[in-house]
């Protein structure tokens, strides 16, 4: 074990994200706004809606998800991360399925 108040053997969390209208950027500029879900249709029952609001996949690969660029241009995007590695993909304002 490192000693106290050391970062040895530790690793960062930090990467890059490419916003559609600002380019490549830290991701503390950012905020994620969470994976992007189908929304339930109106008149839905609160089972449904329970479900896209508060559960997630939480999946260990690729996930499609909301980013809100704060420090920049302050418009929402679609990114698809790779969650094991924060290996950014595609990024659009509105990705297309496949």
């Amino acid at each position: 074990m490192p000693p106290a108040g050391t970062c040895e053997g530790l690793t960062g969390v930090s990467f890059l994200i490419g916003c559609p209208l600002c380019g490549e950027r830290d991701v503390a500029e950012f905020r994620y706004g969470g994976e992007v879900l189908a929304r339930p249709a109106p008149g839905s029952d609160v089972a449904a809606w329970s479900g896209y609001l508060y559960a997630r996949r939480n999946v260990a690969g690729v996930e499609r998800a909301w980013w809100f660029h704060r420090s920049g241009c302050r418009r929402w995007f679609q990114a698809e991360r790779d969650t094991r590695t924060n290996a950014v993909g595609r990024v659009d304002w509105r990705l297309a399925d496949g």
